[in-house]
Order: structure tokens, then sequence, then C-alpha cells
């Protein structure tokens, strides 16, 4: 076993030669660091980072990479588990660029970038009834360019619509540098013409397997299940010309062969009526001999969960009264779902399968619904079997998910025997669980690899594991492709005939070995026991992360700093460079953490919706924020809170009087006050930004049915278009007779999110304190309820409330709810582009806003990348790239829409989206008022 114990230094010259190109090279100890690490237990630091911005600049890369000696490897989701996407040597980042997606043919297919998510793409095709083949479990965040490198399949595509099958064209940059687009009429002739070895090594190729018997058997065999161990040299049978023969070589190959700059796919309709059920036996051996029957009665998915899957699903609180109520021995259960395009089609598939369900030795009778809330039960538990055991995982420990395959009529034993293994080895609350129909099994163990005698265990389970599933016809890597935890097994799968072959493959298009060396295939017969991922325990939230990388597509600091996950594994890192007593190396990380990983960060906790074991990573950065908090700041931010009526109000006046200036003049002095006192304590101000606004208004009612609580951004920040949504908020409850009241010191209160954000403890609790005071009197001891204006305040204010008993609502529900039905029919503007925040995501009012607005508008347009602004109360003053970063993506959206006007439900992130978009944000119950006005 090898582990890094410190950082290697940079190479200058390397990185001089990588800045040449243009493209932003990362050689932080911060930059290589946070790169170091993805999904998988392996764990190497790359010499530098290239944000590739081009096929051009890959191009350059390699050229330049050749000529210092230095491998290359790519990286964009990072959620690959099999070790592929990491390099001690340059590290190619095509994440941050490479995300257009272009639908084609009315959705019939679609041409994608290899930073585009799959679920981005899949956004884009659900208008028109399509989607991707491929359906990995880690749709929210895997990439088209890893969807391409490992072959990617999923729960329901089986081998019939995986990339392999539904790649119709791509384009590749090849380790010469030569761009090839397969998808070229004249694709062929412009590949011979440009790399003629390459040509006529493919066509030997393709004749040697052809002409072999032994190896056309071993390859339809082994691609008749799924199979993404080793080369895909099926592509020599299913392929007769060279260009097309190179395309689905690229596919399965995990970076080792060319970079995917562009994928073309032939997409699939989305069957929208589903029947789904879970179907319990009291043994797994009866839940394997059923599967033939279950496969031939056309369910669409089948999937597997043991006995110690249901027992894991138990505790989930989620899960049906049944399945927790049923006493788990040897029980075994198959999750099944008809997925059809009309009712009439699913109503004969269930009448067709209904005689088969009633004969299978079930523990409890069939039941299949097509209820929306239970099938979202059904699959939440699914899912969550990985989320709940690597949760509980001790700490210090890695959570492994492998994945196999095998003939569906050998899956039961093989399972049985898997089960044996675990006992074997001590590795408990181990899972089988996975895609039953296609005889591929998922299994997860804890282990770690700073002890030599966990690692011994692990090399032993390893050598048994491989021999129980070859023995049984089967393949080491289905879904995961075999990175470096299978690439010394190949053989063994293969055979020297076609494992001579694949090397032939890899010295024919990478001659000189530049990409990605120790993938797929071995350099080192024991490379899967080296550069092994150790996890120090450093802190709650750090410790129980698995480094997955769901968080990072949601994270609004994605593109300036860091992602979640990054935030995480550098906390892990000092703790490591610590335990090696490098202290430098803990010092230089500690230092630019305070920027990337403290200062940029938008707690907006869009993060935890995200990952699966329910990380908040913006608690982890409040918590270090108050850590970092000086006693001056806590006592004057404590001041303030008492005295919350005065500031607020001086807040807004400062920005009145700011607004009556020449911009340059305030401008000037933001800048000076940041120079002197930090960017993180000091606003720069900015002409965009509003006057400020008007004290809150009291308004008293005895007979009032809810507590209005107006948000003090509506003292600090002016409106636009109007007076303010808490006028606009008064005349609708007026309109449609409903009675508010507001606290009596309500120009006092605050929900206390500035001082949570900040870390400022002692004024947060004093506020919170002066608010739960407040609202037990106003409420009448928590029998109204409390509605805010601002969906940031709703769920800073939900917390202090709750330990009261009282009910907190955003105003945009509650106007959803009680004011909408009631309202006079008006006059709609043509059509609204509405922003939701991270709050209303949190709050689960995102609907609600569509409701609102569409009451408001003909046409309701929420961007398909719509995201968190990272305006995040102040934070978009005091770090104006993390907003023009954030909302970028979305800015573009807005502009391609052309909306007639826009809005959201937060004050200051109307600031945010007005600043990014040029358009200005109103409050989404303004253009309510004015419509029904």
């Amino acid at each position: 076993m090898t582990t890094r114990t410190a950082l290697e230094p940079v190479d200058p010259l390397l990185v001089e030669a990588l800045e040449q190109i243009g493209a932003a090279v990362g050689a932080r100890a911060t930059d290589r660091l946070a790169a170091a690490h993805d999904a998988s237990h392996y764990l190497l630091t790359p010499r530098a980072v290239v944000t590739a911005r081009t096929a051009d600049d890959v191009a350059a890369v390699f050229r330049t990479a050749r000529s210092q000696g230095v491998p290359v490897a790519f990286r964009s989701g990072g959620t690959s588990l099999s070790g592929q996407a990491g390099s001690d040597g340059v590290l190619i980042d095509t994440r941050h660029h490479f995300r257009g997606i272009e639908v084609l043919d009315d959705g019939a297919r679609v041409r994608v970038q290899p930073g585009a998510t799959v679920r981005a793409t899949n956004m884009r095709l659900v208008r028109r009834a399509h989607k991707l083949g491929p359906d990995p479990a880690s749709e929210i965040a895997c990439t088209i360019g890893g969807v391409v490198a490992n072959n990617s399949s999923g729960m329901s595509c089986g081998t019939h619509a995986n990339t392999y099958r539904t790649l119709e064209s791509a384009v590749l940059v090849l380790p010469s540098g030569t761009v090839v687009d397969t998808g070229a009429p004249d694709a062929g002739e412009r590949l011979r013409a440009a790399e003629p070895r390459l040509v006529e090594g493919l066509e030997r190729i393709r004749d040697r397997v052809r002409q072999n018997p032994a190896s056309v058997a071993t390859l339809r065999r082994l691609h008749a299940i799924k199979n993404t161990m080793g080369y895909g040299l099926n592509s020599f049978l299913d392929f007769d010309e060279p260009v097309k023969i190179l395309e689905h070589l690229v596919i399965g190959s995990e970076g080792t062969l060319a970079f995917v700059a562009e994928a073309t796919f032939r997409t699939v309709p989305i069957l929208p009526q589903v029947s789904t059920g879970l179907l319990v036996f009291s043994s797994l051996a009866d839940a394997t001999a059923a599967l033939p029957a279950l496969v031939a009665a056309g369910f669409a998915t089948i999937e597997l969960l043991d006995a110690a899957s249901l027992r894991v699903a138990q505790r989930d609180p989620e899960a049906p009264a049944e399945l927790r109520a049923l006493s788990v021995d040897s029980h075994a259960a198959l999750l099944v779902e008809f997925q059809e395009a009309t009712p009439a089609a699913l109503a004969a598939r269930e009448e067709a399968a209904a005689e088969l369900l009633v004969g299978l030795p079930l523990s409890s009778a069939a039941a299949l619904s097509s209820d929306a809330v239970i099938r979202a039960q059904l699959w939440h538990i699914r899912k969550g079997l990985f989320t709940t055991v690597a949760e509980a995982r001790p700490s210090g420990t890695n959570a492994l998910l492998e994945d196999i395959a095998v003939p569906v009529e050998r899956l039961g034993e093989t399972c049985e025997r898997l089960i044996e293994l675990f006992d074997k080895h001590g590795y408990e609350e181990s899972v089988i669980f996975g895609h039953a129909k296609d005889g591929n099994i998922h299994f997860l163990i804890n282990e770690r690899f700073d002890d030599a005698a966990n690692l011994a265990r692990y090399e032993a389970f390893t050598e048994e594991m491989i021999d129980l599933v070859l023995s049984r016809g089967g393949t080491l890597k289905a879904e995961h492709g075999t990175g470096r935890i299978m690439a010394p097994f190949v053989n063994r799968q293969y055979g020297d005939e076609l494992y001579d072959v694949m090397w032939q493959v890899k010295r024919l298009i990478d001659p000189e070995g530049l990409l990605n060396p120790g993938v797929l295939l071995p350099e080192d017969p024991r490379g899967y026991t080296r550069d092994l991922k150790t996890a120090p325990t450093v802190e709650s939230e750090v410790d129980r992360c698995v480094e997955c990388g769901y968080c990072e597509p949601a994270c609004p600091s994605k593109n300036v700093t860091l992602t979640p996950r990054q935030r995480i594994v550098l906390r892990r890192e000092m703790e490591r460079a610590r335990e090696a007593g490098d202290e430098a190396l803990a010092k230089t990380l500690e230092k630019e953490y305070g920027y990337d990983g403290i200062d940029t960060c938008a707690v907006d906790g869009m993060c935890q919706i995200a990952c699966p074991v329910r990380i908040n990573t913006g608690d982890l950065v409040r918590r270090l924020r108050a850590e970092n908090q000086n006693a001056l700041a806590q006592g004057g931010w404590n001041l303030a809170a008492k005295h919350w009526e005065s500031v607020s109000g001086m807040g807004g006046a400062a920005l009145s009087f700011a607004g009556r200036l020449p911009a340059a003049l305030p401008i000037l002095a933001t800048r000076a006050g940041r120079a002197i006192l930090g960017s993180d304590t000091v606003p720069l101000y900015t002409a965009d930004l509003p006057g400020g606004g008007s004290r809150r208004a009291l308004v008293a009612d005895p007979d009032a049915e809810a507590v209005y609580f107006s948000s003090c951004t509506t003292t600090m920040f002016g409106p636009v278009g109007g007076d303010g949504v808490a006028q606009s908020f008064l005349r609708l409850c007026e309109r449609a007779g409903v009675r508010v009241a507001t606290p009596d010191d309500l120009p006092s209160l605050c929900c206390g999110t500035p001082w949570k954000s900040k870390g400022l403890s002692k004024g947060y609790a004093e506020m919170r304190a002066r608010v739960g005071a407040s609202l037990l009197r106003a409420t009448d001891g928590g029998r109204l309820p409390v509605v805010c204006d601002a969906s940031s305040c709703t769920e800073g204010l939900v917390p202090m409330a709750k330990e009261h008993g009282i009910r907190v609502i955003d105003a945009v529900a509650f106007v959803d709810e009680r004011i909408l039905p009631h309202l006079p029919a008006g006059q709609k503007v043509a059509s609204v582009t509405v922003h939701p925040t991270c709050s209303s995501v949190h709050l689960g009012i995102v609907d609600a806003l569509t409701r609102v607005a569409g009451a408001a508008a003909d046409e309701v347009v929420v961007p398909d990348d719509w995201g968190c602004c990272g305006f995040a109360g102040d934070r978009g003053m005091l770090h104006p790239e993390l907003t023009a970063s954030a909302t970028a993506a979305e800015a573009a959206d807005v502009a391609a829409a052309g909306s007639a006007v826009h809005a959201s439900l937060n004050r200051t992130c109307e600031l945010g989206m007005t600043r990014a978009t040029g358009h200005e944000y109103r409050h989404i119950l303004q253009l309510l008022d004015d419509a029904t006005a």
C-alpha cells in the first residue's frame, strides 16, 4: 500500500508551458488537492489542473504534456467509482466550459458536450417527451463525458439503450491532436487521410478478431450482459468501417484513447404511464427464480434488494408501513415497474401479469400501484440504500460500491455465495441490490486502507469475489468501468488473446501511453492496492461525506472557487497534512481556504438537497465563520441586534444618500474601506443598487387570521416598479377579504439570517430571543400562522418559530392557498420569467411560485439553468464575482426567453438577478397586485 503524506512540489517549467495555451492553469496546493478527490477510493494528486475551453485547448495540452513527458487524464463530474478520473500528471477539467446542449429533430436526437450533466440534458428533452437511453443513478451530477467514457447504462436501459447502442456520432480529439468528427459524411475518408497508420491498424485488428472463433464467442457471451470491463472489442464485430470502430472503441475506454469533445445521441421516448410494486419473497432463491417470468411479463425495471438491504430500508421513516412491519429473516424483494405509453397499454400489461403475480411464492400479496406517492416511496427506499449504509459507516472508512453482472439464471447462487464472502471476511452491514433484470448487482462494503490487516482482508476478498464471478460466466464490471480497481484482472476475464488485442488497440491509438496510464489496462499487477484514499477523522460534516460529487452542480461557487465536495476534502487534506507533520502545507491550505472555502460560500444549502447523506456544507462554513469571528465583531453585531430598527433604517438611508451622489464617489469610498478592513467586511457599492426603503408599517387587527412579518430588506432596499411587496401583499389580502396584523415591534425584528450566515452567534441568539417573544404575543401563543414576504427570511424564521410551536408560511404559499381563489379576474401580462430561490426549494414552494405567476401572466418561464444566485444577503455585495459566476448560465436562458417581465420572491435575489440580466426583477406578489388591481 502507498499513501501520500506530502504534496510534491510544482514543476515551474510544466506550469509555464501549460499557461502558454491560454487556458486557466491551477497549480496551488488548493487547486491540486481539491482535484485529487473523486467518488472513487483512489487518490492521485495532479501536478497541474488545466481548465480547457475548446477541443483545440485539449489538443494543445496533449502536445505540451507529451513534450514534458507527463501523462494526461480528464475530469468532469468526478462521479466515477473505479479510479478512472484521477491522475498524478496533468488533469484536464472539462466541466467548466463544455456544457453545450442542442436538441435535434424535435427530441429524437441530442448533441451534447462532455461537461453537461445527464439531468440537464434530460431537462431539455423532457419537453419533447424524450430522454437519454443511459439512466445512471448519478444523473444529477454525472456528465456526458463520463457517460461515454464508461459506457453508462442504468436501471431500465439494459444493454439495448446504453451508450454503446444509442451514440450516433462523436467529435474526438486523438492523442496525436487530430480532431475527428465521426458524424461527418466523409468522416472515413478524412480519418484515413489524417491517420493512415491508425486506419490500417484498426483494419488488421478487426480481421484478427473476426478470424478467431474463440474470440468471437467470448465477446458475444460477455456483451450479451452488461459489461464495461476492458475495451469494447465487440466494436470489431459490430462495425466494418474503421471510423465507426474507433468511435465505439472510445465508448467505455475511460479516457485512455481519446477526448470526447461532443457526442450526438439517439434518444428514447418517455413512457409516462407507470405501475410500481414491491414483491417480497421469503428467500433470495425464490426472488431470483422468479426473474425469467417477470422479465417475460415485460417489466421495464426489476430491482433486487437482499435481506440486509430490506433491514436497512426499514430504518427509513418514508418506508411503507408493510415493509416496516416485516420481520426480515432471509427475505428478498424485487421492486418492479411497468412503463408504457398509454393507459390502455399499461392496463393490458397489468392484466396479463395478474395471474403470474398471484402464483409467485410471496410473503404478502402483490400490489401494483400507479399512485405517484407510493411510487416515490418505493423508489426512495431503493435509491436510499447507499445513503443509509454509507452515512452509518465508521469514521475513517471508505464506502466501496462495486458492481458485477452474471447471466440471470446464475444470479441467485452468485448472491448467496457473495453473502457468504461478506461473512467470511467480516464485512458487516454489507448490502446487495441492483438491476436483477440484467443480472447486474451492486454491493457495498466499508473498508479503511490505513491498516495493513484491513488491506490484506480486502485483497483476499477481492480474489475470492473474482473467482466467484468468473466461474459463473460473469463480468467483473457491469456499469462502473474497469478503472484502476479491476485493471489487473482484465486478462483473467478475457484470456491472453483478447487481452493482447486490447494492448494492441491502446498502442495503436495512444502509442506513447499519454492518456490515463494505469486505467483499464494495468501497468502494475498490484496497482489496485496503490494510491488508496484514507479518510482521517475531522468533524461531523466532513466525516460523513462519501465524496460522490452529487452536490457540485447546484453550488453557486462551483465555477469561481470551490464546490461543497472540495470544501470538505480540503478539510481532510488539512488534517492529513497535520498528521504527517507537514505544517507548511497545512498553513498554506488554511490560508487559501479563507477566500476559496469560506468567503465565497453562499451557505444556501442547495448542496444538502442533492447530497445522498444530507450534508449541508453551509453549516460547516457557518461554524468556521463563527470560530473565526473576533470579539469586536461579535459585540458590534450583538449591539446591532438590540437596536435593529435604527441599524436597518440607517442602512437604507445610507443607500439613498449614496444614490444621490455621483456613483464614482460611493464606489471609491467602499473600495477604500475594503482595502483597509477587507473585502469580506465592507460591501462594494455599485450603481445598480437601489435607494433605501421605508420603515415597516404596523397593522393592528384583533380579528386577524394571520400575522404578517414583512422582511427588513424592504427597509434597507427600496422597491422597483411600485411601492413594494409589503403594500402589494396587504392590498391582495384586502381584495380577498383576508385580515392580517403585524407584530407590534416589527421594525426592530429580523429573521436572524445576517447573523447566522456570518457565524455571529451572540447577535443571532439575541435576535432569536426577541423574535420568539414577539411572535408568541402576536400569534396568541401560536394560534395564528406567521406570513413572511421574503423566502430566505421565511426559511430563517422557521426554526425560530418552531421551538415555540408557531407555524411560518411564505407569503407566496399563503397567497397560493388562501388568496388566489378569492381574487377578482384581472389583466395578465404576456409572459414572466421567474427566478425560484434556494429558500423556495428548501421550503417546497416552487410550485406555488409558478401557480401565482400563472395567475399574473399568460406564460411562465422557469429557466432550465436556474440556480442559487449567490447574492446570499450581502454576499453578492461583498464578493460580486460570486453572483456573476452563479448567474451566468441562467442569465443566458433569461435573455433567450425574452419575457415581458421578470420576478422572484426574495428582495436580495431580485437585486442579484437584476444585476445579472439587466432586467428589473420584482417580487411576484407585486406582479399579481398589478394584474388584479
